[in-house]
């Protein structure tokens, strides 16, 4: 007999890990039931780190929600997961994962996914955020520009990106994650087209606000070319559902 928990998840064991920068590591989870998994980049998913045997125990743990940096039809996807400067419980898994750990993990969701045929495509962030902006930036179309700003702390701690060569990168040098506007004041500064793209933008929730207030009411971007997932803030780390955005819906 089919148990609840067993039609909410898949059951997959971690096959690598591995350093990505100082701030992120990479989790690779593979299994059958992942062979069929669909997958829009972008997109996240919940992970169960201990993949529990019964649906009090998913309940009582409770799951968290990673972004997909990529997923082989074979069977195998990669979680990129910021361990460095986030004391949650899914960091502290991540950061310990070891190789045949048993998790479970839920069919992908969320709306900030990849827009093919804008003028071009924006994507704005810091870590939590960058690895679904990589995701979205492999995904575009070769012909169709991708520009942004990535936020890290120091140049060494800069991830590689796919069409790296239209991003400009915000450092901190040592501040905490949404303590200084580093990431605001590299887009004020950015030189973009007359027409407005797609942007893209994901991270911290205030600031990710401020991000979109300045590309609708400073720059005259229509509300529904800027998708916004914010994953934390400042007070509770991990959010679980998207924050509001002031003047608009929030994005999944």
């Amino acid at each position: 007999m089919v148990t609840l928990l067993e039609r909410l998840s898949r059951r997959a064991t971690v096959s690598a890990v591995s350093p990505v920068t100082p701030w992120i590591t990479g989790v690779r989870i593979a299994g059958p039931r992942l062979r069929d998994l669909k997958w829009t980049p972008g997109q996240h998913l919940n992970v169960m780190p201990t993949a529990p045997h019964n649906f009090a125990q998913a309940l009582r743990d409770g799951w968290r929600k990673y972004t997909v940096w990529d997923h082989d039809p074979a069977g195998e996807l990669e979680l990129r997961v910021v361990t460095r400067g986030h004391d949650g419980p899914g960091a502290r898994w991540a950061a310990g994962a070891a190789v045949g750990a048993d998790v479970a993990v839920s069919s992908t969701e969320g709306r900030l996914t990849a827009r093919p045929g804008a003028a071009y495509h924006l994507v704005l962030g810091e870590e939590t955020g960058s690895v679904a902006m990589g995701a979205i930036a492999r995904a575009v179309p070769a012909d169709e520009p991708v520009l942004g700003v990535i936020e890290v702390d120091t140049p060494e701690d800069r991830p590689d990106m796919p069409r790296a060569q239209g991003l400009t990168w915000a450092y901190r040098h040592g501040a905490a994650p949404a303590s200084t506007p580093v990431l605001l004041e590299a887009l004020r500064e950015l030189r973009l087209p007359d027409e407005p793209g797609m942007a893209y933008v994901a991270g911290e929730a205030r600031t990710c606000q401020q991000v979109r207030a300045h590309l609708i009411r400073e720059r005259g971007w229509p509300r529904a070319n800027v998708l916004v997932h914010a994953f934390w803030t400042v007070s509770r780390r991990r959010v679980s559902s998207p924050a509001p955005v002031p003047g608009g819906r929030p994005y999944r």
